[in-house]
């Protein structure tokens, strides 16, 4: 990854990481840590995305048995909760840090939860530490360490189609997930997450007008105030975050697909006024339109 993770923004004193807005940078990256002094990442903060951390607990006892398997974890970090890297042993560690748009065209958003997409089930389990741990039995623990080992080379190569190549591992990794955390999937599929799913599609449908939370709110037949309570404890994020998201997602895709001018832009994706659709998408993307666009056009 040619530019990490930067911290955008602090809630009550915690830094919020978002994946970078660059449209050059591929997204899905790998980081490995170690106790290297690497700042931030031994310290509370919050991910603006999906992570997977996959820790090699190495063989229990291998000094005194030496025939016994090797065991790991995965950690399934949900975008928006505070978390803690001081709970997890860091040494040997490998974080698979994603953008959701990298599954495909039906979830370029930073956090497509109106798409419901499957294979993300497990990034809403509502863990208070935001961290899900998983055990990854030794038999696929060789799963494990040669997909992401793939993807890393796809992303040093950069060979012709690695982008697609690096998702499919990707894929492979949430298929895997899914399975390791078939309650927790099983559990959010019988409780069929109906208000998000009705509050997501709400968004979904009006969020090229001017859309409140109170509208919002008004139709699912809930007060403003205990609809804000309930997304942000599921989702860690508040409903003017998911209208503001779903907007952004469709002026990235009408800058990169359309040569609308801006004002048409910021009209189409429900902000009538150009110079507030502006100040809102360098918030959050660190650059104007026009410059996405540009990039946009040379990635």
């Amino acid at each position: 990854m040619s530019e990490r993770p930067h911290t955008i923004r602090y809630e009550a004193g915690v830094p919020v990481y978002r994946y970078s807005s660059d449209p050059a940078v591929p997204p899905i990256s790998v980081m490995r840590f170690a106790h290297d002094g690497r700042p931030g990442y031994g310290t509370p903060h919050i991910h603006d995305f999906p992570v997977l951390l996959y820790v090699d607990r190495g063989t229990p006892g291998e000094q005194e048995h030496p025939g016994l398997a090797r065991t790991g974890d995965v950690y399934v970090v949900a975008p928006g909760a505070v978390v803690d890297g001081r709970t997890v042993t860091m040494d040997s560690a490998v974080g698979v840090l994603f953008d959701p748009a990298a599954l495909g065209d039906d979830t370029r958003a930073p956090w497509p939860a109106w798409r419901a997409h499957p294979l993300l089930f497990p990034f809403l389990h509502g863990t208070p530490s935001g961290l899900l741990r998983l055990y990854v039995p030794a038999q696929r623990q060789p799963l494990w360490e040669n997909t992401i080992a793939a993807i890393e080379d796809e992303l040093s190569t950069g060979r012709a189609g690695y982008r697609q190549a690096a998702a499919a591992h990707l894929t492979l990794l949430l298929v895997d997930i899914a399975r390791l955390a078939v309650d927790v999937v099983g559990d959010l599929q019988r409780s069929n997450e109906s208000v998000l799913a009705d509050v997501f599609t709400v968004i979904e449908d009006r969020f090229t007008e001017q859309l409140s939370l109170r509208d919002v709110a008004t139709t699912i037949g809930m007060t403003p105030a205990y609809l804000t309570t309930l997304v942000r404890r599921r989702t860690g994020r508040t409903v003017q975050d998911w209208i503001l998201a779903r907007r952004m997602s469709e002026a990235r895709r009408l800058l990169t697909d359309t040569d609308l001018p801006i004002n048409d832009i910021a009209r189409r994706t429900g902000i009538p006024d150009p110079g507030y659709f502006t100040r809102m998408f360098r918030r959050e993307h660190q650059m104007t339109p026009r410059i996405w666009r540009t990039r946009s056009d040379v990635a």
